[in-house]
């Protein structure tokens, strides 16, 4: 007989624990414990094995070829496709555009007479049927299921057989057997492992949606990412087209690829020029306007960062940061403040990456610090002219990697000179390098106090 407990689960590390807490004993965050009743059952042990051991030198790895999905910048973060058996969850805030994202990669792998099965767990079929139309990917062999109970899905499953399995999302996926509500921790673990099972069985490939918390990190049990084997973040703003998808974890490739997308009305196109789309509409000699060459991944971009300083009325100045680290611009102004002469404690700073993307590498120090002083002294930095690199609190001026990658897309845009570190290495090219060994050389040279 099936008895019902009661028990409490972090959502952040998944410990259990008998009594509610505050405070998680085991990863020490504050209230991630949420209560379950669940249903012990009784069932016998199962005695499977994958087989005896084999020599690591005898493991045939042809089973491991990505399969492409058509959809370029997808299949470039997954290093050439999806792996066949392989589960993947992809998470990001309502409305950035996962639906569309897997039912255009959907109808591409439909259109190559692979049988997809997408099972709309918070939409109706018409509503996806509408989608698809709009997106162009009315294929033969992509069905729709409009389910949430876990046995149904997995006997339509059975009964179709697909090469791959798209479920959107997992918080409403529920096993009738449990006790527990959909989208409660066990609920998400049990579907999870479940659906990750067939996918290791019957060799297809598994796409699952993952609902964000308000932090952006992934909902449900932590457990979660452990189960499947890659784990994708699909981000961005609303209020803005440019669509980045990073790998947070693969374990088939790197976790250093980017895609870009750009949402248009017939769904997600690739962006194969990134940095051209950030710099399109830039208006040169404008104060407080610097370009920084930055490593996204494997992805060179050139991003406009742009500061403005004006005088404030607060007590306590405001310095507001979009697009990137509120802690590392303290810390420029400190650094300009002390070592290069700048003072603008009674000033609002405010700074931007301009194009919704987000810049958090210490490579962009120099530039959102010239930025900085080109809009307090009110004269702008040369048009031709890029800057990279990072600020120590000396205000010496420190190297980054992959300098000639920088540059040589720097280049290609028609920069002309860079700002760079003295000990940076040589990139090579037609781009003149201006190397300064501090923060206030720098400004000196291009003439911003």
């Amino acid at each position: 007989m099936p008895s019902t407990r009661s028990a409490y689960r972090c959502l952040n590390c998944g410990v259990e624990v008998p009594t509610w807490v505050g405070r998680c004993p085991a990863c020490s965050e504050w209230n991630t414990l949420v209560e379950e009743l669940t249903q012990r059952r009784q069932r016998p042990r199962s005695l499977r094995t994958a087989g005896p051991p084999v020599p690591v030198s005898e493991v045939t790895s042809c089973a491991l070829e990505p399969v492409p999905t058509g959809v370029a910048e997808l299949d470039r973060v997954m290093q050439g496709g999806l792996i066949p058996g392989s589960a993947t969850v992809i998470g990001g805030e309502p409305g950035i555009g996962k639906s569309t994202l897997l039912l255009q990669a959907a109808g591409s792998m439909a259109d190559q007479n692979r049988r997809v099965l997408f099972v709309c767990a918070e939409e109706s079929v018409q509503q996806v049927r509408l989608r698809a139309e709009r997106l162009g990917t009315l294929a033969a062999e992509l069905f729709l299921l409009s389910e949430t109970s876990l046995p149904e899905i997995l006997a339509a499953v059975g009964q179709l057989t697909p090469a791959m399995l798209v479920i959107d999302s997992i918080q409403t996926v529920h096993d009738p057997d449990s006790g527990s509500a959909a989208g409660s921790v066990t609920q998400v673990r049990d579907c999870a492992q479940r659906l990750v099972q067939q996918a290791k069985e019957s060799g297809m490939v598994c796409m699952i949606v993952g609902h964000v918390t308000k932090d952006g990190a992934l909902a449900g049990p932590r457990v979660l990412e452990h189960l499947v084997d890659t784990v994708l973040s699909f981000e961005g703003e609303r209020h803005h087209a440019l669509r980045l998808l990073r790998v947070i974890k693969h374990r088939f490739g790197s976790t250093q690829e980017l895609g870009l997308f750009e949402m248009t009305g017939s769904g997600l196109a690739a962006v194969p020029d990134a940095s051209g789309l950030f710099l399109a509409d830039r208006r040169e000699k404008t104060t407080g306007s610097v370009v920084v060459p930055t490593v996204q991944g494997h992805r060179p971009m050139l991003i406009e960062l742009q500061a403005l300083v004006t005088d404030s009325k607060l007590a306590t100045p405001r310095r507001s940061v979009h697009g990137l680290d509120g802690g590392r611009l303290a810390l420029i102004l400190a650094v300009l403040a002390e070592r290069a002469g700048i003072r603008i404690r009674d000033k609002d700073v405010y700074s931007l990456a301009v194009g919704g993307v987000k810049v958090a590498e210490p490579g962009a120090d120099l530039a959102l610090a010239l930025a900085v002083a080109s809009a307090a002294a009110g004269r702008a930095v040369p048009p031709d002219v890029v800057a990279c690199g990072e600020i120590g609190l000396g205000g010496e001026l420190r190297q980054v990697g992959q300098i000639e990658r920088r540059l040589t897309e720097a280049g290609r845009l028609g920069f002309c000179r860079a700002v760079l570190p003295r000990r940076a290495p040589d990139p090579g090219g037609s781009i003149e390098v201006l190397r300064v060994p501090s923060l206030a050389g720098a400004i000196e040279m291009l003439g911003l106090r």
